[in-house]
């Protein structure tokens, strides 16, 4: 490992140890607010309307904090992303810290900026919902699934090596589709899945109200379907070759907790134990410049007022820290999407 390896993951220990940040592997930016699918578990296009995204200006201010972190990854989230004009020239900005740049998108319009996704990007993380007509109809776009496919498709025509995967929300409307998801993932030419389960409960995702009755068990699995879904997922468990090929990303244990946290909404069982570090490696920035310790938790500043630096070692932003017990808090014991990254950092 060299001296600068070494000098971040002492930085990293000394993070988690005294809630002061002075390491941040990852950060994930919101280039664009709006989206170009209609998704039935998320509200992030119903304000399409109020357009917010990031500028050049915004990512060029950001850099002095990165090196000063020592950032490694960038994610680009959204809303989708690749609706900034400036997309592309964000990344480039990025790429002067010689930063990895993954792509999370919808896929609509990966054929179309794929030459340029191949330059920029590093690895491209699609949405995938379920098979064709499925798919479409949770996104509430026509021809979404082929747009997808083509997109994928295409960019493995210009490099076969390049990395595209898949991550997949299950829910009411497609945990009876999900054999046919991998199937369909794996045909299409992606290299990984990921499944996780709906959040139905935060105000993420643009909710201005955590969603209630009747909307929740739009998407949150009734009582009676635990039993399928189970099912579903045994049957899942027992295609080994899944697994050991690395196919799909998650071990079957953690497969397993998504039944577990359906039923946790019924007290059969508590929600998952989820071991997060989130707050202490990484950062979420939102197309206005809306600072989070994570999707989850609350804004703790803006990078158009402050440095990442400032807001990040705020006293505000070191409290929240300090105090947050993940096992009694709210949002983290409902938490559908932790992260837990070892302080060692991982040779390149």
């Amino acid at each position: 490992m060299s001296v600068n390896a070494l000098y971040h993951t002492y930085q990293r220990y000394r993070t988690l140890q005294t809630h002061n940040i002075t390491a941040l592997p990852i950060v994930i930016l919101m280039p664009h607010s709006a989206c170009n699918c209609r998704c039935v578990m998320c509200d992030i296009w119903k304000d399409n309307k109020n357009l917010k995204q990031l500028t050049e200006q915004d990512v060029s201010g950001l850099l002095l904090s990165l090196k000063k972190f020592g950032t490694q990854h960038v994610a680009m989230s959204g809303g989708e992303a690749l609706l900034n004009a400036n997309f592309f020239k964000l990344c480039a900005i990025l790429k002067t810290q010689k930063i990895k740049i993954s792509l999370l998108t919808t896929g609509l319009t990966i054929k179309k900026n794929a030459e340029q996704l191949i330059k920029w990007v590093d690895e491209i993380v699609v949405s995938l919902d379920g098979d064709g007509p499925l798919h479409d109809a949770i996104r509430n776009i026509p021809g979404a699934f082929d747009k997808l496919k083509e997109g994928v498709q295409y960019i493995k025509s210009l490099n076969p090596n390049y990395k595209i995967t898949a991550r997949t929300v299950i829910h009411r409307l497609n945990f009876r589709n999900w054999e046919n998801i991998i199937t369909e993932a794996k045909t299409m030419g992606i290299g990984q899945v990921s499944f996780l389960p709906a959040d139905v409960s935060s105000h993420a995702f643009n909710r201005q109200m955590a969603w209630e009755e009747p909307k929740q068990h739009e998407i949150l699995l009734s009582e009676r379907e635990l039993p399928e879904l189970l099912e579903v997922i045994n049957r899942i468990i027992s295609k080994n070759e899944y697994f050991n090929s690395g196919f799909i990303a998650e071990s079957p244990e953690k497969i397993k907790q998504i039944y577990q946290y359906y039923a946790a909404f019924y007290n059969l069982n508590p929600f998952p134990f989820k071991k997060c570090n989130a707050p202490w490696v990484s950062t979420v920035i939102e197309a206005d410049g809306s600072v989070r310790p994570c999707f989850f938790h609350d804004v703790i500043g803006n990078i158009r007022d402050s440095s990442l630096v400032t807001i990040l070692n705020s006293d505000a932003a070191f409290n929240f820290r300090k105090t947050l017990d993940m096992s009694t808090n709210a949002t983290c014991v409902k938490c559908v999407c932790s992260l837990n990254l070892p302080p060692r950092m991982k040779p390149n």
